[in-house]
């Protein structure tokens, strides 16, 4: 009885299972592919983590402002220069940067907070035009501006000095206030039968004042007689130009500035409408259907603020880079316009243009 016992408690699952090579074979088998498995997983684990770790270590997309007082729609062209020059310095839009657009839609009282928007987004720099740099700047002593303007910044308060800007800003100017004694003599080159010019300003900017001074101390020298409206709203352009026709203007002069620059096809329109030769201070109202422009690009002055937008990103200091200063001027001339109003352009003119549109 005890040899029975002890057989029994000594091998029952010898005497219940028969090993054969192969079940020997399988279970090793099966045991290294349980280990496979755990190192498998393990494996996978680790390189979770790993992956983990690296996209912990790369650096988020950067995020740039862009802030206009305009509508988008009138933007556009501008926008596109900018990303153009970003795309000059190694950056590109959905690529390595990020871009939010941001547009007043000609309300000033709406720019602090889209600029307050953008800073608690938060953004690593803001492009703006003038107005939409001054609420900003005042938004922000910390986040980089990269203005872009046809004004004078010193005098407009934005940069301590053209040469060493400080704080946390610089940009761009392509100058067009400072520029009426030339476009006055080129429109009265056009139409020298004009007794009286037409001028129409945006009130209460920046360049304004100073653009007024310019074209007054120029008539003055010149004899020109000038009719110099305010305007600020579609409906006192509209208003503007039928004065302008009772007065017997022969032709009109158009301000600088974003609000007139935003109304471009409004002007063009009435200004074929009402027959008037008129004179633009932007390459974009030809382009438009309008009659003459002279200025500077302002589409080159958006392509370097990208350019000084990338090397912001890239650890410039704004207060290091000096304020650019755009020497591209262009004389334009559309004789489609002028033939449809009737006007013989002299061949020395037409020489003198840039660009002609036929």
């Amino acid at each position: 009885m005890s040899a029975v016992r002890g057989k029994a408690d000594v091998g029952p699952h010898f005497q219940s299972t028969s090993l054969t090579r192969y079940d020997v074979v399988s279970f090793i088998s099966g045991a290294a592919a349980m280990r496979r498995r755990e190192f498998i997983t393990l494996l996978g684990g680790a390189a979770a983590v790993w992956s983990l770790a690296t996209r912990a270590q790369q650096p988020a997309t950067p995020v740039v402002g862009f802030l206009r007082s305009t509508s988008g729609a009138d933007s556009m062209p501008f926008i596109t220069a900018f990303r153009q020059g970003l795309k000059e310095v190694g950056f590109v839009e959905g690529q390595n940067v990020a871009i939010e657009l941001r547009f007043a839609e000609g309300r000033s009282d709406r720019l602090r907070d889209l600029a307050a928007d953008l800073i608690h987004k938060p953004v690593a720099v803001i492009v703006a035009n003038n107005p939409a740099a001054v609420a900003a700047k005042a938004a922000t002593t910390t986040v980089p501006i990269v203005f872009i303007t046809g004004s004078d910044p010193v005098r407009d308060g934005l940069v301590a000095s053209l040469s060493r800007p400080g704080g946390n800003i610089t940009g761009v100017v392509f100058i067009v206030a400072d520029l009426g004694a030339k476009r006055l003599e080129l429109v009265r080159q056009l139409v020298p039968s004009a007794t009286t010019i037409g001028v129409l300003v945006n009130p209460n900017t920046p360049e304004t004042e100073a653009e007024r001074n310019d074209l007054l101390a120029a008539s003055v020298k010149i004899g020109q007689q000038l009719s110099i409206l305010d305007v600020g709203s579609d409906h006192d352009i509209e208003r503007a130009f039928a004065m302008l026709v009772q007065r017997g203007a022969g032709a009109v002069l158009i301000g600088s500035g974003p609000f007139l620059t935003s109304r471009r096809q409004q002007l063009v329109s009435l200004a074929a409408s009402s027959r008037l030769p008129t004179m633009y201070s932007l390459r974009e109202y030809v382009e438009a259907g309008g009659l003459i422009s002279y200025g500077a690009s302002i589409t080159e002055a958006y392509r370097q603020a990208g350019v000084y937008a990338g090397q912001v990103l890239k650890g410039e200091k704004p207060a290091d880079l000096p304020v650019m200063q755009s020497t591209k001027f262009e004389f334009v001339l559309n004789l489609k316009a002028a033939k449809t109003l009737g006007l013989k352009v002299s061949p020395a003119l037409i020489a003198l243009a840039d660009d002609v549109i036929e």
